[in-house]
């Protein structure tokens, strides 16, 4: 059923969002427009300000209302007790604080709408059960260790809202931003409990969410907290009914059948008395969590359809109808998965993607100081993270903090030492043998060589166990037996696995077991992969040596490895990509597990012979997934080439015709810093990514030299992160360049200013081409280079409307000696004589720095281009280079108009059947009896260099339109040409074509209009052709070639049958 506000307030008068309205209810007018005012500028610390077009009416229920939108349940209660107080407003903050106390220590009673006894039962039977299962979190220990109240160690988690798109057919990633290239301004966080609840603008009723995270990222323990919210009335009082049932569960009734009624009795035993109809009048959610997990075909396409909740079906029928909305279609659904199995369910049945991000700064150091009671040692622990980058930035995952932590402890105690794991498997090693010093301990064992041996042989069994069912994750005693594991000793080695009671359990009558976490698994997989062939060369990968035997016919440690690549980049879902990490960390990191791996050692021959061997594929890898996954492999083997790798990877245009998903920008973000090697040049465009993709990648600017951002559709809601790196002491960027984004704008510039100002900004080449930028940013660049701090040498700003009156502003802070700029570019800024006098004043007033100054492209008129002139035969000021070129009157024209050129068509060029007219403007290509099927594309007469811009309007119909060396048999197909191609359904940019790897890149999805028109940016000096669509809005960016042009250009057309075409 359809949750609302309304029904919920009826059925709790006294719950938040009623609290929180009766508070402001008594609030007069002013006090309440103040209280509105301090949520626009002035929201809690740690909250977004909402926006004023969302709250400027002084309405106390539409205030509630957005406050619950924007912060949360908890969230809309910190920010009212924060306002009332600061507004000095105690009496009513006080009120509230005390409602709120009563509130939480009163039990809630049951939703108003649930009235058959039957189902009462079963909610607090239900209740009951969950609280059982869920109020304890096992944090790496089993069960029959210690355990902690989830409520004294949660940690939240960063969740994202992504949108529902088409799934990638090659993998499991979302694309969470359209073709069309739809802006996203910035992520949006969604709070825990409110996954189901419309955020603002949403329009639609969320049924079924979809949360993905990679291992350990923290989805099963969103998912008890969500629960454990529930069970004790704090969240969600008006779901009725939750039912957990996770997939690994799930997998071991798949040769079962089941009607949904009787799923859920066979769960909750005391719904047997339900019906239906009960069910029909109650809000139900079913938790799948572990997607990535599951075994069942889920056969959404040949699954037949059922919409009777008593009918007994498969497993696998059962769930496709109840996901796909047929059974029980007022029910919520919610699954979580590993992003590669993602892909699993079909994209309309989602109607929201979150994913789980895991920890961020502050959240980290809050896990481990309530994980680790000593607080002198947690401070020990969390600054010797900070002060590792590779530690600190593997610690977004909540179960590397969790293995850290219990790593950390021992080592960083004064009775034990070793050296601070840097890598994934390092960790996973250190914690293995912690683990078995924990058990020997507590069962007062002596390591003696034959408990070194036994310990190695229970280990390796567990290995089997885990390789031999990697794709299971719980086992049965049947199953510790059949790997050689005695199962009436597995508590010695609860820190490893843990045992699943049958108490707990639903799906099976058995003892079960399963593994601390599902990673920990695959890292004993490879660890029993690596011993077996290290001691008894066994192969139980059953994979094929035959490509890599030695010449002796032997095989090496190596040639596991590569055999182990090969298969792992056959894999289409990625389920080898963590195991293949640990199998060639372990070779080398064997020496941290002296007692358990015979010391013959991983040669460094062996390790250069996998490492050549990866780099030979990184380029032949048909997926990008399994090409960064490559990369993670050379960093646990401590490749110091990493940074170089994939540099080369994404300067060889491997991307070109695919985007890089923000799940794979945020794979290489943490390569290129894991590396901690400089980048010296980062090129953003080659990532050919959507902008949510680009924000993943803004952490490498901090590690990189030079940052190339152009063409990205930055926006000033991307501004705050790279000030952050601008603000830092240890950053190493010193040339931005952000030209050519046009949403970028004066508030962007004004934003990156107040990082520009700070004293450890050490920025020294800012370029700035092309960001529709005014006037209205000029006086905040003047405060940057007349600030002591500012190390700027070279600013450009071409290619912006500054006009005199920004120019003016300017010179104001050129004018100051404290200004050290050496190279000023203005080119093509709409500057006049009026504007060059204040340039002149300042040049007189400081003559010591400005070396290169460019006012191309402006109009300075003969007076301006004099004054100017005269600085350079000055003895006194150190102007060397002066631009002046290509001026004229048309150059103070807004916007790319100023490069404005008439073109017409070269008859020469045109077929027999291409008629030109309009003094050759227009073309038209008419059908002719004997005419051949291609007709060569027509050319202008105008061979171009510099800087042009030219508009082509046609219509109804196809255009192929670019430029060229010379007449090209197909344009866009050679290495000659550079081409758009437009038909009525879709926009293609194509170059060289004819090789094979060089495909059309899909730049636009559009429906068929009467007309097109698209605007041509050629700067033939730069190499960069730019493509916009022309739209009653403002020209949109389609597509930028880069390249460097040897000769000049003529515009081109390939006309179709019976299509207009103009210049225009």
């Amino acid at each position: 059923m359809e949750r609302k506000t309304e029904e919920r307030r009826l059925a709790f008068p006294q719950d938040i969002p009623s609290l929180l309205l009766k508070c402001l209810d008594d609030l007069v007018t002013r006090d309440l427009e103040r209280f509105n005012f301090h949520l626009k500028h002035g929201p809690p610390p740690g909250y977004k300000p909402i926006p004023k077009s969302r709250q400027e009416e002084p309405k106390s229920e539409d205030t509630v209302d957005e406050m619950l939108q924007h912060y949360g349940t908890e969230g809309a209660v910190k920010g009212t007790l924060y306002i009332l107080e600061k507004l000095d407003l105690n009496e009513q903050a006080k009120s509230l604080q005390t409602e709120m106390d009563s509130m939480d220590s009163q039990p809630q009673p049951p939703p108003a709408v649930i009235q058959h006894d039957p189902t009462l039962k079963a909610v607090q039977a239900l209740k009951d059960k969950l609280r059982k299962k869920y109020e304890r979190i096992f944090e790496g220990v089993a069960k029959q260790g210690q355990s902690a109240m989830l409520i004294k160690v949660y940690t939240e988690v960063f969740i994202t809202k992504g949108e529902c798109g088409q799934v990638n057919n090659e993998h499991e990633v979302w694309n969470i931003e359209a073709v069309s290239k739809n802006t996203l301004t910035e992520e949006v966080q969604i709070e825990c409990n409110r996954i189901f609840q419309p955020l603002p603008g949403d329009e639609y009723h969320v049924r079924s969410v979809l949360t993905k995270g990679i291992a350990g990222i923290g989805k099963t323990v969103h998912v008890q907290k969500f629960i454990m919210d529930w069970v004790e009335g704090k969240a969600n009082r008006d779901i009725h009914l939750i039912f957990p049932l996770p997939f690994r569960e799930l997998n071991l009734m798949k040769d079962q059948t089941f009607s949904l009624l009787g799923l859920m009795q066979r769960y909750l035993p005391e719904m047997k008395q339900c019906n239906t109809m009960d069910l029909k009048s109650s809000s139900v959610l079913f938790i799948f969590d572990g997607l990535d997990e599951c075994r069942l075909p889920l056969n959404f396409d040949e699954n037949e359809t059922w919409y009777d909740e008593t009918e007994a079906l498969s497993l696998d029928v059962l769930l496709t109808n109840l996901i796909q909305g047929n059974l029980l279609p007022n029910s919520l659904l919610w699954i979580t998965s590993r992003p590669a199995a993602a892909n699993l369910i079909p994209h309309e049945c989602i109607q929201r993607l979150t994913e789980v991000r895991g920890f961020n700064d502050p959240q980290k150091e809050e896990y481990f100081r309530k994980r680790i009671p000593n607080q002198e040692l947690a401070s020990k622990i969390i600054s010797h993270i900070t002060s590792s980058m590779s530690l600190h930035i593997m610690c977004h995952i909540p179960v590397f903090c969790r293995i850290s932590a219990t790593v950390l402890e021992r080592l960083l105690d004064k009775s034990e030492g070793g050296q601070i794991p840097k890598t994934l498997t390092e960790m996973y090693t250190r914690f293995l043998d912690i683990q078995i010093m924990i058990k020997n301990q507590k069962y007062k064992i002596k390591e003696t060589k034959e408990m070194q041996e036994k310990d190695r042989e229970i280990t390796v069994n567990l290995g089997k166990l885990a390789f031999k069912n990697l794709e299971k994750t719980i086992f049965t005693e049947q199953d510790l037996k059949e790997s050689g594991i005695d199962v009436t000793k597995t508590a010695e080695y609860s820190g490893l696995y843990t045992e699943i009671s049958k108490e707990e359990s639903w799906a099976y009558k058995d003892k079960t077991f399963s593994f601390v976490h599902r990673s920990f698994q695959e890292y004993l997989a490879a660890f029993s992969v690596h011993v077996l062939y290290d001691t008894n060369k066994e192969n139980p990968l059953n994979l094929d040596m035959s490509k890599h035997t030695n010449p002796d016919g032997g095989i090496n440690l190596s040639a596991v490895h590569r055999s182990a690549v090969d298969k792992a980049l056959q894999s289409p879902n990625g389920h080898m990509d963590l195991f293949l990490r640990f199998l060639l960390g372990i070779s080398l990191d064997n020496h941290a597990l002296s007692g358990l791996l015979p010391l013959t050692g991983s040669s460094s021959q062996n390790v250069m012979e996998t490492v050549k061997y990866i780099k030979e594929n990184i380029p032949k890898s048909q997926s990008p997934e399994r090409t960064i996954n490559l990369f993670h492999c050379l960093n646990e083997l401590k490749d110091n080439s990493l940074t170089k790798e994939i540099q080369s990877y994404l300067y060889s245009n491997s991307l070109s015709s695919q985007k890089l998903t923000p799940d794979l920008c945020s794979a290489l973000a943490f390569m290129l810093v894991m590396s901690e090697k400089q980048v010296d040049v980062f090129d953003l465009k080659t990532c050919n990514t959507t902008q949510a993709g680009c924000r993943r990648l803004l952490p490498v600017l901090k590690h990189t030299r030079a940052a190339l951002l152009q063409f990205c559709d930055f926006t000033p809601a991307l501004c705050s992160l790279v000030i952050l790196v601008l603000k830092s002491s240890t950053s190493l960027l010193r040339e931005l360049d952000l030209g050519y984004n046009r949403t970028l704008g004066d508030k962007g510039v004004k934003l990156l200013c107040t990082g520009l100002l700070t004293p450890h900004c050490r920025l020294q080449t800012l370029r700035l081409g092309d960001c529709s930028l005014t006037n209205g940013c000029c006086n905040d660049l003047a405060s940057v280079l007349r600030s002591r701090h500012s190390e700027l040498r070279e600013l450009d700003l071409r290619s912006n409307d500054l006009l005199d009156s920004g120019v003016t502003a300017l010179s104001a802070g050129l004018e100051v000696p404290l200004c050290k700029l050496q190279k000023l570019g203005l080119s093509g800024c709409g500057v006049t004589e009026r504007g060059c006098h204040p340039l002149v004043s300042a040049l007189q007033s400081n003559p010591s720095h400005l070396i290169e100054l460019d006012l191309s492209y402006n109009h300075p008129g003969d007076l301006g281009v004099k004054a100017l002139s005269a600085r350079l035969e000055d003895p006194g000021c150190t102007l060397e280079k002066l631009s002046l070129d290509h001026d004229g009157e048309w150059r103070i024209k807004s916007g790319m108009h100023k490069y404005g050129c008439h073109l017409t068509l070269d008859p020469n060029t045109a077929a027999p059947n291409v008629v030109l007219s309009e003094g050759n403007r227009n073309a038209v290509r008419e059908k002719r009896d004997g005419d051949s099927q291609h007709t060569p594309p027509v050319l202008c007469k105008e061979a171009l260099t510099d800087r042009h811009y030219w508009e082509v309007e046609w219509g109804p119909g196809s255009l192929d339109m670019g430029v060229t060396y010379q007449i090209p048999i197909g344009l866009g197909e050679d290495d000659q040409s550079w081409a758009i191609t437009s038909d009525p359904q879709v926009i293609m940019a194509i170059h060289n074509t004819n090789k094979k790897e060089n495909k059309p890149i899909t730049l636009m999805k559009h429906k068929p209009q009467f007309k097109y028109r698209v605007g041509v940016y050629l700067d033939w000096p730069t190499g960069i052709l730019a493509f916009y669509k022309i739209s009653s809005k403002g020209p949109i960016h389609l597509h930028t070639f880069h390249a460097t042009f040897t000769k000049p250009l003529y515009p081109a057309f390939a006309l179709s049958m019976n299509v207009p075409m103009t210049l225009c």
